[in-house]
């Protein structure tokens, strides 16, 4: 296992906010953004609904529909989802516009309204905002998962962040192996972490804020980069994202902290 710990300052912040150049055959940011937002309104679609898309023709169909849409292939998807895959600070700017526009039509909805839940005094908390499990497939159009926490009031310094999760399925023979990376804004620095996930069984990538600075928000992605790999599925459950206030009971035994067994 590697992982690499970096401190981004103010300048290295503008650099990744500045528009970097795509190919000429690959998709724009603006098309990806489009293509990618209904890609995962698809994939709610067939979550929700795993009796009627319980067959891979009836799950092409539906992704083709997207195609169809945008009047591009699905080659033209692909290789455009391998280039951002390989540029993925662009990817994560483009991803994280697409999870605006997802929330945007979810307030659309008028009937729909998030429940935040004031945790700031906690010794600890799971903020995983997504499902709880996910599943790395061969067949799937992005093997991943990002997200974007941003609370009402910023994050108490000194907290600790440690993403955790079950995992099986990984083969050693694959060179590839599920990353992941987990971003904490604090004003003017940025802290970030990178992590592979190596073998079988439960996995923790912890990152701990500046002391100083109060956590404005949180992001990052878990990610698995399928091309040219030749395996089944490998499956994740048991997801959470734990903040640990600094100095708590509860972040001094968090290397200790397994999901419960059902």
């Amino acid at each position: 296992m590697y992982k690499h710990w970096f401190i981004y300052g103010l300048t290295s912040l503008c650099a990744l906010s500045a528009c970097s150049p795509v190919p000429d055959n690959i998709l724009s940011q603006n098309e990806m953004r489009a293509v990618l937002a209904d890609m995962q309104i698809a994939e709610a679609i067939i979550n929700g609904d795993q009796e009627t898309y319980k067959d891979d023709a009836k799950k092409l169909a539906l992704y083709e529909s997207v195609f169809n849409k945008y009047h591009i292939t699905q080659a033209e998807y692909d290789s455009s989802l391998t280039w951002y895959a390989q540029n993925l600070d662009i990817y994560m700017r483009v991803y994280n516009l697409v999870s605006e526009d997802i929330d945007d039509r979810i307030h659309n909805l008028g009937d729909v309204e998030r429940i935040e839940v004031d945790t700031q005094k906690n010794d600890s908390v799971d903020i995983w905002s997504r499902r709880t499990y996910l599943t790395f497939s061969p067949k799937s159009p992005f093997n991943g998962t990002t997200f974007n926490i941003e609370p009402k009031e910023s994050y108490p310094p000194g907290s600790t962040f440690t993403l955790g999760m079950n995992v099986w399925g990984i083969s050693q023979k694959d060179k590839n192996k599920p990353q992941i990376r987990i971003c904490l804004d604090q004003g003017d620095t940025t802290l970030v972490i990178n992590d592979q996930i190596m073998r079988d069984g439960y996995h923790q990538t912890k990152l701990k804020s500046v002391a100083t600075k109060r956590i404005k928000r949180v992001y990052g992605f878990i990610y698995l980069n399928n091309h040219d790999m030749d395996y089944y599925k490998i499956y994740t459950d048991s997801i959470s994202l734990m903040r640990y206030n600094y100095k708590s009971i509860g972040f001094e035994s968090a290397k200790d902290i397994k999901p419960k067994e059902n």
